[in-house]
């Protein structure tokens, strides 16, 4: 564990130099030819707005084996089966932690989760800050990708956002305070508010009551981080959004699909 000053600029930092590091492994043009040959084959992906937008429950299962705050919270978790145990269990998508320093994720399992037979809609959450990443995104099978206001200029995450339309990806667009609203004219295709504070990892679910009359009407909202009450999603939803993504809450307990489960039925 180590000293909280703000993780976020360490985690961007790292993820610059990871992503070169990448491309030394596997070019840009040998990437981009084998994603391109991919949507030739197969076009279809999920919509995960669409899913969200439909669902009763709005639940964004979280498979997320450790956090830069907390540590490993499930160290063994398996990404051939908690994926599919939460689909299993009525989640609405899934999100899956691929950074593999801070989160101990990996591109991989989403392969895995997939091959394991999760259909539904899958969130590439990552730091995501260079277009490579968006290709690796769409290789492994995800359906949407996270790009996070504080961690972009806007520019940039207006190209990175009409990339993943390219590739057929939606867009996740996560903002946290007044400093990110701005942000919110890019148009994703999901609007969501971060609970949890990048840069000193304090969680406060308050957040996305204070910011939701702050983004547009009729749009796709989700709210990240710190959700553990069935009762704070009913409050949310009054609120007026439609996706709840949830990972600590499930994934620290023996069972994160039978506590998913458990979990809508109090809904």
């Amino acid at each position: 564990m180590f000293v909280m000053a703000d993780i976020l600029e360490e985690i961007v930092a790292w993820k610059r130099v990871e992503v070169e590091n990448f491309k030394a492994l596997l070019a840009p043009s040998i990437l981009y030819n084998k994603v391109e040959q991919m949507i030739a084959a197969d076009s279809f992906v999920p919509s995960m707005r669409q899913t969200l937008i439909d669902s009763p429950s709005g639940i964004i299962a979280e498979f997320k084996r450790r956090s830069p705050s907390k540590g490993w919270i499930k160290e063994e978790g398996r990404a051939d089966i908690i994926p599919l145990s939460y689909q299993q269990n009525g989640a609405s998508a899934i999100s899956i932690l691929t950074d593999e320093k801070y989160f101990g994720g990996c591109d991989e399992f989403i392969v895995t989760a997939r091959q394991s037979g999760v259909t539904i809609p899958v969130l590439y959450k990552n730091f995501v800050i260079d277009e490579y990443q968006l290709f690796q995104a769409r290789l492994c099978g995800a359906s949407a990708v996270l790009l996070i206001a504080a961690d972009l200029k806007k520019d940039e995450c207006r190209q990175l956002l009409r990339m993943a339309h390219e590739l057929g990806l939606e867009v996740l667009l996560e903002m946290h305070g007044e400093r990110d609203m701005e942000y919110a004219e890019l148009e994703p295709d999901m609007y969501g508010i971060n609970n949890r504070n990048l840069g000193t990892f304090v969680t406060d679910v308050n957040n996305s009551f204070l910011m939701a009359e702050r983004l547009p009407k009729d749009v796709c909202k989700v709210s990240e981080s710190g959700i553990s009450n069935p009762k704070i999603v009913a409050e949310l939803r009054d609120a007026g959004f439609n996706g709840f993504l949830i990972g600590e809450c499930f994934m620290k307990t023996a069972d994160p699909g039978e506590s998913l489960k458990n979990f809508i039925s109090q809904l």
